[in-house]
């Protein structure tokens, strides 16, 4: 499959969106829709601008992989899953699979770069993980169709798949059914999974709603894509939001994030910090760079496109420790 010959029997309807979320229900929580209320937003945005956050850091494991992670191991059948499972990332993913195959009963080896921050890799073994650490995440791809050829390990992706990318909008559901109607909403782009799972879900339900992306400046692969209208590639990751470090867009997620997304919007390290701080001081936050994304494009590159509209934010999660936490908003500063 191309990019070009995704159709509309290839998105996930509202039915299967639907069923995906009561079928993970007892293993994800429902995360709250919050609205910002400040002088610090009025001043910079104008007060007849309205934002919601979904507060997604507040999901199991700290991010909203595991809806996506458990969605997936809920198709693999008795043999699969006798097996296990295997899945690559600088993180939350890893953290996902390894809950999600611990809520099961099953085995995990995740791939995670030499990077990693130690708070992760010691989150993922704390659920039962093997972990496997390697040079970076491009080396952490090759080891994983290794262990797969060798193992027989199913391998949960990160962001490609019908799967992933269902469970990832059920997200965009529980926005649309507990926010008031949007006018647009931002969400992070890593991959693109999440997007183009809330996009699926949000354009069904809400037509009228702009759904934007946001990545860093030193991750722009979906950027790119959307600009060449082809799969793109980098040579190297350089970002402090590692969750939004993918290497490479694939066929389905960037298929459905150029059918839905209006735009991708690109960030710097600095405006996410700036983000980082600025959700600590107004809500005491503590969130992780690629969490800040949104926020940082709302205040940043999407201020005037947001003003006097009803804008919803996506908060991603926060998977890190206090040290780095203190070291990072202390930056430039």
């Amino acid at each position: 499959m191309t990019a070009e010959k995704v159709t509309d029997l290839e998105i996930p309807s509202l039915d299967e969106i639907r069923a995906t979320r009561a079928r993970i229900d007892p293993y994800v929580l429902r995360t709250p829709m919050w609205r910002w209320q400040s002088q610090a937003l009025e001043e910079a945005l104008g007060a007849n601008t309205e934002v919601w956050l979904k507060l997604e850091l507040f999901q199991r494991t700290g991010t909203f992989k595991p809806r996506g992670a458990v969605n997936d191991i809920l198709q693999l059948d008795g043999a699969a899953r006798e097996r296990g499972v295997t899945a690559v990332s600088a993180g939350n993913h890893a953290i996902a699979v390894a809950y999600a195959a611990q809520i099961f009963g099953i085995s995990a080896k995740v791939v995670m770069p030499s990077s990693a921050p130690q708070f992760r890799v010691e989150k993922s073994r704390s659920y039962g993980a093997e972990v496997v650490l390697v040079a970076d995440v491009y080396e952490g791809f090759a080891e994983v169709e290794r262990i797969q050829q060798e193992e027989g390990r199913a391998f949960v992706h990160p962001f490609e798949s019908r799967t992933i990318v269902t469970g990832q909008a059920t997200v965009g559901l529980e926005v649309c059914e507990d926010a008031p109607p949007l006018d647009m909403l931002i969400v992070p782009v890593g991959g693109g999974g999440l997007a183009a799972g809330i996009g699926a879900a949000v354009k069904q339900l809400q037509p009228a709603c702009a759904v934007l992306g946001v990545e860093p400046e030193g991750a722009d692969t979906m950027h790119r894509s959307l600009a060449s209208g082809r799969l793109e590639s980098i040579e190297r990751v350089e970002t402090i939001a590692t969750s939004l470090g993918a290497p490479a867009t694939q066929t389905y997620s960037f298929g459905l994030c150029r059918r839905f997304l209006e735009e991708v919007a690109l960030v710097s390290d600095e405006e996410m910090l700036d983000g980082m701080r600025l959700l600590f001081h107004e809500m005491k936050l503590a969130v992780e760079p690629a969490c800040a994304a949104s926020t940082a494009a709302l205040f940043g590159p999407l201020r005037e496109q947001a003003a006097g509209k009803r804008v919803g934010l996506i908060l991603c999660g926060s998977n890190m420790g206090m040290d780095t936490f203190v070291e990072l908003i202390g930056q430039g500063r």
